[in-house]
Protein backbone atom coordinates (compact mmCIF):
# COMPACT_ATOMS: atom_id res chain seq x y z
CA UNK A 1 0.00 0.00 0.00
CA UNK A 2 1.71 3.34 -1.13
CA UNK A 3 0.41 5.78 1.47
CA UNK A 4 2.24 9.39 0.98
CA UNK A 5 2.59 11.12 4.36
CA UNK A 6 1.92 15.22 5.37
CA UNK A 7 5.64 15.67 5.90
CA UNK A 8 7.09 13.88 2.20
CA UNK A 9 4.61 15.41 0.17
CA UNK A 10 5.35 18.61 -1.54
CA UNK A 11 2.97 21.66 -0.76
CA UNK A 12 3.04 25.28 0.01
CA UNK A 13 1.58 27.18 2.83
CA UNK A 14 -1.74 28.95 1.86
CA UNK A 15 -1.93 30.69 4.90
CA UNK A 16 0.66 31.54 7.09
CA UNK A 17 1.83 34.14 9.36
CA UNK A 18 1.92 37.41 8.26
CA UNK A 19 5.37 38.47 7.46
CA UNK A 20 6.73 35.56 8.79
CA UNK A 21 6.05 36.73 12.47
CA UNK A 22 3.70 34.31 14.32
CA UNK A 23 3.63 36.86 17.28
CA UNK A 24 1.53 39.17 15.17
CA UNK A 25 -2.52 38.87 15.32
CA UNK A 26 -3.04 38.65 11.47
CA UNK A 27 -2.53 35.61 9.51
CA UNK A 28 -1.64 35.99 5.85
CA UNK A 29 -3.98 34.49 3.25
CA UNK A 30 -4.22 34.72 -0.65
CA UNK A 31 -6.90 37.35 -0.47
CA UNK A 32 -5.26 39.35 2.41
CA UNK A 33 -1.88 39.57 0.85
CA UNK A 34 -2.69 40.11 -2.57
CA UNK A 35 -2.27 43.35 -4.36
CA UNK A 36 -5.76 43.53 -5.49
CA UNK A 37 -6.97 44.23 -2.08
CA UNK A 38 -4.33 46.26 -0.83
CA UNK A 39 -4.95 48.54 -3.47
CA UNK A 40 -8.57 48.60 -3.15
CA UNK A 41 -7.96 49.16 0.72
CA UNK A 42 -5.30 52.09 -0.12
CA UNK A 43 -8.25 53.97 -2.22
CA UNK A 44 -10.99 53.96 0.52
CA UNK A 45 -11.31 57.27 1.74
CA UNK A 46 -10.25 56.43 5.50
CA UNK A 47 -6.99 55.19 4.25
CA UNK A 48 -6.26 57.82 1.88
CA UNK A 49 -3.08 59.71 2.90
CA UNK A 50 -3.90 62.82 0.71
CA UNK A 51 -7.53 63.42 2.16
CA UNK A 52 -7.30 65.67 5.45
CA UNK A 53 -9.43 64.25 8.79
CA UNK A 54 -12.12 66.46 7.82
CA UNK A 55 -12.79 65.70 3.92
CA UNK A 56 -12.58 61.71 5.64
CA UNK A 57 -15.07 62.37 7.72
CA UNK A 58 -17.11 64.03 4.39
CA UNK A 59 -16.30 61.29 2.39
CA UNK A 60 -17.15 58.72 4.92
CA UNK A 61 -20.55 60.23 6.35
CA UNK A 62 -21.84 60.56 2.78
CA UNK A 63 -21.82 57.64 1.80
CA UNK A 64 -23.14 55.84 4.70
CA UNK A 65 -25.90 58.43 4.43
CA UNK A 66 -26.70 58.13 0.70
CA UNK A 67 -26.90 54.36 1.44
CA UNK A 68 -29.07 54.39 4.66
CA UNK A 69 -32.11 55.88 3.12
CA UNK A 70 -32.78 52.73 0.88
CA UNK A 71 -33.57 50.57 3.51
CA UNK A 72 -35.77 53.03 6.00
CA UNK A 73 -38.40 53.54 2.94
CA UNK A 74 -38.64 50.20 1.61
CA UNK A 75 -38.58 48.28 4.78
CA UNK A 76 -40.01 50.49 7.51
CA UNK A 77 -43.05 49.38 8.49
CA UNK A 78 -44.77 52.79 6.83
CA UNK A 79 -43.36 51.26 3.23
CA UNK A 80 -46.61 51.34 1.57
CA UNK A 81 -47.68 54.98 2.75
CA UNK A 82 -47.60 58.19 0.87
CA UNK A 83 -45.21 59.50 3.83
CA UNK A 84 -42.67 56.88 3.29
CA UNK A 85 -39.47 58.48 2.04
CA UNK A 86 -40.02 61.14 4.57
CA UNK A 87 -40.82 59.19 7.26
CA UNK A 88 -36.93 56.93 5.94
CA UNK A 89 -35.68 60.75 6.04
CA UNK A 90 -35.75 61.56 9.55
CA UNK A 91 -34.93 57.69 10.49
CA UNK A 92 -31.81 58.04 8.76
CA UNK A 93 -31.03 61.15 10.19
CA UNK A 94 -31.59 59.85 13.83
CA UNK A 95 -29.53 56.81 12.59
CA UNK A 96 -26.82 59.39 11.53
CA UNK A 97 -27.11 61.33 14.72
CA UNK A 98 -26.99 57.68 16.37
CA UNK A 99 -23.64 56.65 14.48
CA UNK A 100 -21.81 60.24 14.86
CA UNK A 101 -22.86 60.08 19.00
CA UNK A 102 -21.14 56.65 18.91
CA UNK A 103 -18.00 58.38 16.89
CA UNK A 104 -18.10 61.06 20.20
CA UNK A 105 -18.16 58.09 22.86
CA UNK A 106 -15.38 56.13 20.98
CA UNK A 107 -13.31 59.95 20.81
CA UNK A 108 -13.90 60.27 24.30
CA UNK A 109 -12.64 56.62 25.70
CA UNK A 110 -9.81 56.58 23.45
CA UNK A 111 -8.24 59.85 23.39
CA UNK A 112 -8.97 61.05 26.94
CA UNK A 113 -5.51 61.30 27.72
CA UNK A 114 -4.50 65.00 27.27
CA UNK A 115 -1.02 64.50 26.46
CA UNK A 116 0.53 66.62 23.89
CA UNK A 117 1.31 63.76 21.53
CA UNK A 118 -2.34 62.76 21.77
CA UNK A 119 -3.74 66.36 21.23
CA UNK A 120 -3.15 65.70 17.70
CA UNK A 121 -4.82 62.58 16.84
CA UNK A 122 -7.99 63.92 19.23
CA UNK A 123 -8.29 67.00 17.25
CA UNK A 124 -8.34 64.60 14.09
CA UNK A 125 -10.94 62.52 15.25
CA UNK A 126 -13.05 65.34 15.93
CA UNK A 127 -11.96 66.71 12.36
CA UNK A 128 -13.42 62.98 11.42
CA UNK A 129 -16.62 63.04 13.31
CA UNK A 130 -17.39 66.37 12.20
CA UNK A 131 -17.11 65.41 8.46
CA UNK A 132 -19.25 62.41 9.23
CA UNK A 133 -22.37 64.58 10.31
CA UNK A 134 -21.81 66.88 7.55
CA UNK A 135 -21.80 63.70 4.89
CA UNK A 136 -24.07 61.95 6.56
CA UNK A 137 -26.60 64.35 6.32
CA UNK A 138 -25.60 65.76 2.92
CA UNK A 139 -26.05 62.35 1.66
CA UNK A 140 -29.24 61.41 3.10
CA UNK A 141 -30.47 64.83 2.11
CA UNK A 142 -29.26 64.11 -1.79
CA UNK A 143 -30.72 60.21 -1.76
CA UNK A 144 -34.21 62.23 -0.76
CA UNK A 145 -34.38 64.63 -3.22
CA UNK A 146 -33.49 62.31 -5.86
CA UNK A 147 -35.82 59.42 -4.48
CA UNK A 148 -38.76 62.81 -4.42
CA UNK A 149 -38.03 63.34 -8.16
CA UNK A 150 -38.03 60.10 -9.45
CA UNK A 151 -41.18 59.32 -7.76
CA UNK A 152 -42.68 62.18 -8.70
CA UNK A 153 -41.79 61.40 -12.05
CA UNK A 154 -43.24 58.25 -12.79
CA UNK A 155 -45.91 57.81 -10.57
Amino acid sequence: MNTKTFENSAYFDVVSSFEGDPFVGHLSTPITSSKITKTYLSLLPAYKATLSPLLRGINIGFAHGYFLLGPFVELGPLRNSPVASFIGFVSAVSFIIILTAGLVIYGIASFSNSGDENYSVQKSWRQLTSGFIVGGFAGVSLAYVILGFFNSRFN
